[in-house]
C-alpha cells in the first residue's frame, strides 16, 4: 500500500496563515522516533518548548495509558505530541486538559473526516463502538509552571489485518470521507486550539467544557465494567463526570482504571 507524507511545509505554513494555528509555536515532522511524547518531555524545560507540536511518521516505542506500547506502519496513522504550559491552574482540574483533547479529536473527525466519533471515558476515542484514537497526557515538570505533553495517535489507513487489536478500528475501515493525515493534523490542532484558548480565557473553568464533553461521552448511561488499580473492580451504571473529570459510576467516582462497556449506547 503506497501511503503519502504528512506535507511538512503546509503544516509549517499554516502556523501564519490561519489564525486558530497561531497558537502553536512550531511544528515539526520527523520520519521516526521512539516517542513523541518522551521527545517532548526532555525538552520541556527549554524556552521555546511551550506549544511546541512534534509529528512521526513511524514510531518504535509509543505509550499508551498503562505503559502499553504498539506499533505501526509508516505513514499509516497520524502520531503527534504538543506540549503546553498551564499557568495558574488549580491541580484539581488539570485532569481535564486529556478529557479536552478528546473532544477536540472528535470534533475534528466528525468536520474533517465526515465519521460520526465519540468519547469512552476517559479519552479514547471510538467509532462504531471500536477505538480508532487513543490519548496520553504526562506531567512535565517547568520553571515551576504545570507543563503537559498530550500525545495522539489516529488510526488513518490500517487495515484490518494490520490493526493492533480486534476492537480497534481505521478512518480508512469506517469508510471516512477524507483521510489526508495533513489536512486531519490541521483541523486537530485547530480545534484543540480553540477549545484550550477558551478554558484558560474562562480562568480554569469547566462549565462549558464539561458540558461539550458529556455530549459526546458513549460511556455515560452504558453499564460498564471498571477495571481498578489493585486487581478491583467495579459495575454498574455510568452516570457522569464530576468536576475532576472523574466517570461516577452509580454514586462512586473512578479517577483511574480500565473501563469496558457492558452494552452499546452508540
Amino acid at each position: 500500500m503506497t501511503r503519502s507524507p504528512l506535507d511538512a511545509e503546509q503544516l509549517r505554513r499554516s502556523l501564519t496563515e490561519s489564525p486558530e494555528l497561531s497558537f502553536f509555536r512550531h511544528i515539526e515532522v520527523v520520519e521516526s522516533t521512539g516517542s513523541t511524547n518522551a521527545d517532548l518531555i526532555a525538552r520541556a524545560g527549554e524556552p521555546d518548548a511551550d506549544r511546541a507540536v512534534l509529528l512521526a511518521e513511524a514510531q518504535e516505542q509509543g505509550r499508551g495509558r498503562h505503559a502499553r506500547t504498539w506499533v505501526s506502519p509508516p505513514r499509516a496513522q497520524i502520531s503527534m505530541s504538543l506540549l503546553v504550559r498551564l499557568p495558574g491552574i488549580e491541580p484539581a482540574v488539570l485532569g481535564w486538559l486529556p478529557l479536552l483533547t478528546g473532544v477536540a479529536v472528535v470534533d475534528a473527525l466528525r468536520a474533517t473526516a465526515g465519521v460520526h466519533a465519540n468519547l469512552k471515558w476517559p479519552n479514547d476515542v471510538l467509532i462504531d463502538g471500536r477505538k480508532v484514537a487513543g490519548i496520553l497526557a504526562e506531567v512535565a515538570a517547568a520553571d515551576g509552571v504545570p507543563a503537559v505533553v498530550i500525545g495522539m495517535g489516529l488510526n488513518v489507513s490500517l487495515s484490518e489485518a494490520e490493526l493492533p487489536v480486534p476492537h480497534a478500528i481505521s478512518l480508512t475501515i469506517a469508510g471516512a470521507a477524507n483521510t489526508d493525515r495533513t489536512l486531519i493534523v490541521r483541523s486537530m490542532l485547530t480545534e484543540f486550539a480553540r477549545r484550550f484558548t477558551a478554558w484558560r480565557d474562562a480562568g480554569w473553568r469547566t462549565d462549558d467544557l464539561a458540558a461539550a464533553y458529556r455530549e459526546r461521552c458513549a460511556t455515560l448511561g452504558a453499564q460498564v465494567r471498571a477495571e481498578l488499580p489493585g486487581g478491583r473492580t467495579l459495575t454498574g451504571t455510568a452516570t457522569d463526570i464530576d468536576d475532576a473529570g472523574r466517570l461516577l459510576i452509580g454514586d462512586r467516582a473512578v479517577s483511574a482504571g480500565d473501563v469496558t462497556h457492558l452494552r452499546a449506547e452508540y
